[in-house]
């Protein structure tokens, strides 16, 4: 699993073609990140119920609410809840870099949020091998569109995510360590669109500023 620079890159606003010094250092970082740590993630498969209120997951009692849950989920028999984190780890090399760069903490941090992602992608892969005869929808996670950020919890909690991975959700629904991701991903018998990519449903839209010049970032 490699790292795609264009991810953090992005992140911290560079737009065209990166400063070939900036791109040294950076990629200086992402080597350093990837070599002390590897993403981990555990994830869960449930039956899915559909009913009135949104999709329930078989044998849980959880109802995911919302229109966004309704339209991922609407052809799906199954759904995977997934987990993955940098862990204390990557906490650790943040805090030590802060102390001695703040421009190479921020180049980590950002390389932080793009290899956990990276995790997430290879679970896919997984699963995705593991049902060769099902098709995954995009995967979304609890506070994207109108999916409550409360379900972080509740997430966790059905994985166990504390014990496996040790992370857990504070009092304010943050994730703990701070690189970590929940997310959902249906199940379908049929090919899935991809359904929330684009300017609608990114959370900095209203500030963006490929879309003050017309332009957009491409996911």
């Amino acid at each position: 699993m490699k790292l795609d620079l264009s991810e953090p890159l992005r992140y911290l606003g560079v737009r065209g073609e990166p400063d070939p010094a900036l791109y040294a250092e950076m990629s200086a970082v992402a080597d350093k990140l990837t070599q002390a740590v590897e993403p981990r993630y555990i994830y869960r498969v449930f039956p899915l119920v559909l009913g009135e209120e949104g999709p329930t997951l078989e044998g849980t009692g959880l109802t995911l609410t919302g229109e966004m849950a309704h339209k991922m989920l609407a052809d799906c028999s199954q759904a995977v809840l997934l987990a993955c984190t940098l862990g204390a780890g990557f906490e650790s090399m943040l805090r030590a870099e802060q102390a001695r760069s703040m421009a190479r903490a921020a180049m980590l941090d950002v390389c932080g949020s793009a290899w956990v992602e990276a995790g997430c992608d290879e679970a896919e892969q997984e699963i995705s091998a593991r049902f060769p005869g099902l098709y995954l929808t995009d995967r979304f996670s609890p506070g994207y569109g109108d999916l409550p950020l409360e379900l972080q919890r509740d997430i966790c909690a059905l994985l166990d995510a504390q014990r496996r991975l040790g992370v857990q959700v504070t009092d304010s629904l943050l994730m703990n360590p701070t690189k970590s991701v929940t997310a959902v991903i249906g199940l379908s018998g049929h090919p899935q669109p991809a359904r929330i990519r684009g300017c609608g449903f990114c959370s900095f839209r209203e500030n963006c500023q490929y879309r003050e010049e017309g332009k957009t970032c491409g996911t």
